[in-house]
């Protein structure tokens, strides 16, 4: 074999590689330029956004450990069609989001495509899935695309925590480039909110996930639109594990649902609502016909979905439970897990804000301390109050009940594979304070 400096490719790149055109800096990229490149490839619309933005400051970390040399980051729409995505068929409008989400990820690596031809380094995350699994249920995805689209100046976020485009509206899926290199201009925050606070998204969601007052019950949005997604999987296959036999899955699992997980594996996953994303009027090209006549806009496009008979997945116990049994009786309420076992203490203590329910901690003023021990030692304050939340890292103030947790042990019990009693028996965990503080605080986080 060759010696390597006889190699032929590093021959030919070191004779490339002149003192006349070696490259001594990483050129900057004209805005209009590039604009015109994202365009062609198919985008909707575009902006940049340098990584130094103060907006994007608790995502540095994840991009630079997915793409170290990023400077620039490229957000881009594509606009979805909407009568597609406003259907009670959930399968016309599912095939809407995957179509374009495909698109979307077809543009993206057509742009990177382009700019690693002019010898520019850059790297497109998806637009969706597929995402990160081996961190589940924490953060799966590499890029959060909301902020950068919203620091990007291609719209706001609305009161369903979707980015609303000011022509577009909500219809619309966004992409991320990550590139390495500077752009001759960069795009900043539009001046006003396209959300028109109507608030169809709330009476619109089948599970009371968006709060008239801007509370957003992220468990209960996980649990329904994404039952065939991650949590819900999980959920579903220990469904069949757990059965004794086919009648026996039956009685837990109908065929028609069997049926719809079937086709999420051999085809895509189904989101089963995102009625908060049909129902929005917001947008140049979206308001008029909820303008012109709004009680037909309401007869024509949220009125089916509140209607439509379909089952509806909640958490026993669950802020969402009672509100399908109150606002919508016509629907069938069932009662599954969300399949959100948190793999690490900070798993535990990042999740609690999202999973928490208001609704149950109704009357409850609490201060929790808790510490844990072994191999993941940590220590923080739980507040309860006002049907809110507080997590702080420390031990603050009394607390009204303190719990000391092995770790492991702890993450066992969260898992349902440690008895609680047993682990206090064994003082693998110890408790200071009324017990009943303790079963409000499980009440609030029903699983």
């Amino acid at each position: 074999m060759p010696k390597f400096d006889d190699h032929p490719t590093v021959k030919w790149w070191r004779e490339q590689m002149t003192q006349e055109n070696r490259t001594t800096s990483i050129p900057v990229l004209d805005t209009d330029w590039l604009r015109k490149l994202c365009l062609d490839a198919g985008a909707d619309d575009v902006g940049f956004v340098e990584l130094e933005r103060p907006a994007l400051a608790n995502q540095q970390q994840d991009i630079l450990a997915a793409f170290p040399s990023t400077k620039t980051l490229i957000s881009f729409v594509c606009r979805m069609n909407r009568d597609n995505v406003r259907t009670p068929a959930r399968s016309i409008a599912n095939l809407e989001f995957h179509a374009t989400s495909d698109h979307t990820n077809d543009v993206a690596r057509s742009i990177v495509k382009t700019l690693e031809e002019i010898g520019v380094r850059a790297m497109n995350p998806s637009a969706g899935f597929p995402m990160e699994m081996e961190r589940f249920p924490g953060k799966v995805w590499v890029v959060s695309h909301k902020p950068v689209a919203v620091a990007a100046g291609l719209g706001h976020m609305g009161v369903h925590r979707n980015v609303i485009h000011p022509k577009f509206g909500n219809f619309i899926l966004l992409g991320t480039i990550l590139v390495d290199a500077q752009v001759s201009e960069y795009t900043y925050p539009i001046d006003y909110n396209p959300c028109l606070e109507c608030k169809l998204c709330v009476a619109a969601c089948p599970v009371g996930a968006i709060g008239a007052d801007g509370h957003f019950d992220f468990s209960a949005c996980y649990t329904h639109n994404y039952r065939e997604f991650m949590g819900g999987f999980t959920d579903w296959a220990e469904a069949i594990a757990d059965s004794k036999n086919a009648r026996d899955y039956r009685s837990s699992v109908n065929d028609s649902e069997s049926a719809s997980m079937w086709q999420s594996l051999s085809f895509k996953s189904n989101y089963k609502a995102a009625y908060c994303i049909a129902a929005c009027p917001a947008g140049e090209d979206v308001i008029a016909p909820f303008l012109t006549n709004r009680k037909e806009f309401l007869h024509e496009v949220v009125k089916p979905l509140q209607e439509k008979r379909e089952t509806i997945y909640v958490v026993p116990g669950s802020d969402a439970e009672a509100y399908v049994a109150r606002r919508f009786p016509h629907k069938t309420v069932k009662r599954v897990g969300n399949g959100i076992r948190p793999q690490s203490i900070q798993g535990f203590l990042f999740g609690l804000p999202l999973l928490f329910q208001r609704q149950q901690s109704k009357g409850l003023d609490a201060v929790y301390h808790f510490t844990f021990t072994g191999s993941q030692k940590r220590t923080a304050t739980l507040t309860i109050r006002n049907q809110t939340i507080q997590v702080e890292e420390g031990h603050i103030g009394a607390a009204n009940f303190v719990l000391t947790a092995d770790s492991d042990t702890w993450l066992r019990f969260l898992a349902k594979e440690q008895n609680l009693i047993w682990a206090i028996l064994r003082r693998k965990i110890r408790v200071k304070g009324s017990l009943k503080f303790l079963q409000a605080f499980a009440k609030c986080f029903p699983s």
